[in-house]
């Protein structure tokens, strides 16, 4: 099982963190199958950074074998939906890009990808307009669009397809909307997609 994520996949969110580039094509990283977190299971802060950020996402699930996928067919290859968090490491994050080294530790740690209870595409809408949401202690910090991805899913699921043979249980992270930030210990996270629950822990 893979964990493929895209970076920068929303204006307001790359404005938010000062990047300026001009994306012609999706920004790809990988997560570890160990930072998988999911079944409500606490998120332990890390003793490594004093600056975890939390990312909610749409999460894809990949249900066929397929390389090199058409956009046009990119559709056949999931049918459910979650949301995610994708835990970030900022203060990691930061030092290594200003050394011009991979960042990859700040992403891909230990728990760093939750994930949410998988739904039918069915149920959930449309791909292209399914709205999101992440509560912390009841208040809602982050929400975001689909319709506002600079990179829709299936342009993504065709990118990513022409590097990595996409299998059965990958899952794509596919990018933040504006509004990201600190977690802290006690924080209660609840993501939502549209007005259903999906993803419930706390911090530790």
């Amino acid at each position: 099982m893979k964990i493929i994520a895209v970076g920068m996949n929303y204006a307001a969110h790359n404005k938010e963190l000062h990047h300026t580039l001009e994306l012609t094509e999706p920004t790809i990283f990988m997560k570890s199958d160990s930072s998988l977190l999911k079944d409500g299971k606490p998120f332990f802060i890390p003793d490594f950074s004093s600056e975890i950020h939390y990312e909610t996402e749409l999460v894809v699930k990949i249900d066929r074998l397929g390389k090199n996928i058409a956009e046009r067919f990119a559709h056949r290859y999931y049918s459910e939906v979650t949301v995610g968090i994708d835990f970030t490491a900022r203060d990691l994050q930061r030092r290594l890009r200003e050394q011009g080294l991979p960042w990859e530790i700040s992403k891909a740690f230990d728990n760093s990808a939750a994930i949410g209870t998988f739904i039918p595409l069915e149920e959930a809408g449309n791909i292209n307009q399914l709205s999101f949401h992440l509560d912390i202690n009841g208040k809602t910090v982050q929400q975001g669009n689909t319709a506002d991805m600079l990179f829709p899913v299936d342009k993504i699921i065709a990118y990513v397809s022409r590097f990595f043979t996409l299998k059965i249980g990958d899952l794509i992270y596919t990018g933040t909307p504006v509004g990201v930030g600190p977690v802290s210990i006690g924080d209660h996270l609840e993501g939502y997609l549209g007005e259903r629950k999906l993803l419930d822990f706390h911090v530790r």
